[in-house]
């Protein structure tokens, strides 16, 4: 009778490690390998390949590796990986979303989980029969491993929870520093990141289950993680071709040496000038504003303008500044002699450039579509 090497949940690891392959030299060849997301992608790609292959080596008992491979390097580069691949994707997540993003020997840091493992591994000269058999064994030697399985799948769920919080971050950013922005490509990234997340805290809990259940449960509920892992995989080289190069700057976070006191309460001549700027000069008008311009143009920092806008109005740049548009739209169309501009015109005068963001913006602040509302404006102006 046939023996098989690979069972078809065998092939979805090899093709994980294969294509993992194949995506990082095809990165490396595209323009943007010379940007450190580029270059993070490419260690994420070649981690889970390492990742990928290693498992399938180590639950694969039709055909074996040379002793020293198998035996007593495996082990290594299998957690290497697994403990590696959390730090890639959450500085992937930070060189995207953080202005003149640089590495620094802070960041050495994120290599400290990995490296206490491998210490553990020498010390206690763990092979991957160790690993295999561990839920069999007793002593101090089957803690060990138990104790490292457990970090190996908690540690990346803690990476992508952190990859969450700095998206977060930067869509406040945003929020702070312009008065539009497309959303289509920060949302495809949060999605991503959510799928990253969903997937290692499901690593996380096949291993919790793995050791109060049955070993065929937790084998197909590992089965299902290995799925999600190929598809992750497809979904963020897909999103670095089509949509990472496009995501806006915002200015670099501040450290803690850095950040100077600030005071309680803007100056009365900084919030004159503010206001000033945009009922009597109606700077709002300018398309794509941003809160750099916005200083250049009242000659005050930029710190300061979103001090401003966020001790003084209670708000961030992008809603202060949209909400003046949203006015100026509804003057518009309030307008028996503006009766007929179309709702775009309306939009494209009032400031905004996006009939989507224009619809969504105004429908919360007023309550009703631009259509809904001039209607009834129009109806009111006739009745007076």
């Amino acid at each position: 009778m046939k023996q098989y090497i690979f069972n078809i949940h065998d092939v979805v690891l090899l093709m994980t490690a294969a294509e993992c392959l194949l995506l990082a030299v095809f990165q490396a060849i595209l323009p943007t390998r010379s940007r450190h997301d580029g270059r993070l992608l490419i260690a994420f790609l070649l981690i889970i390949a390492v990742a990928s292959a290693c498992t399938l080596a180590l639950w694969n008992d039709q055909f074996s590796l040379a002793p020293w491979l198998e035996q007593t390097l495996l082990p290594y580069l299998l957690f290497s990986a697994l403990l590696l691949k959390g730090p890639a994707i959450y500085l992937y997540v930070c060189s995207l979303t953080r202005q003149n993003f640089t590495f620094t020997r802070g960041m050495a840091l994120h290599l400290l989980p990995a490296l206490l493992v491998i210490l553990c591994l020498a010390i206690f000269n763990i092979s991957s029969n160790d690993l295999r058999h561990a839920a069999a064994g007793q002593g101090f030697s089957a803690t060990v491993i138990s104790l490292v399985w457990d970090l190996a799948s908690l540690a990346p769920f803690a990476y992508a929870v952190a990859a969450l919080r700095q998206l977060r971050r930067y869509r406040h950013a945003l929020k702070d520093e312009y008065s539009h922005y497309s959303e289509v490509e920060l949302n495809w990234l949060t999605a991503l990141v959510w799928g990253v997340c969903v997937a290692w805290a499901w690593t996380t809990v096949v291993h919790v289950v793995a050791k109060f259940s049955s070993q065929s449960v937790a084998d197909y509920m590992g089965i299902a993680d290995n799925y999600l892992s190929f598809i992750l995989i497809n979904a963020f080289f897909a999103y670095s071709l089509t949509y990472a190069h496009q995501l806006l700057a915002t200015q670099p976070e501040e450290t803690s040496q850095e950040r100077v006191p600030e005071e309680d309460e803007p100056s009365e001549p900084a919030i004159e000038k503010v206001r000033n700027a945009m009922e009597s000069d109606k700077i709002y008008l300018k398309k794509n504003l941003n809160l750099e311009q916005f200083s250049d143009r009242i000659a005050l920092p930029a710190k300061e303008v979103s001090a401003v806008i966020n001790k003084h109005f209670g708000t961030n740049f992008f809603e202060y500044v949209n909400s003046y548009r949203v006015e100026a739209a509804k003057s518009l169309l309030a307008d028996p002699g503006k009766a007929d501009m179309t709702v775009l015109d309306v939009l494209l005068e009032s400031g905004f450039n996006s009939k989507s963001a224009f619809h969504r913006f105004f429908s919360r602040l007023v309550g009703m579509s631009p259509t809904e509302f001039r209607k009834q404006a129009l109806a009111d102006a006739k009745v007076s």
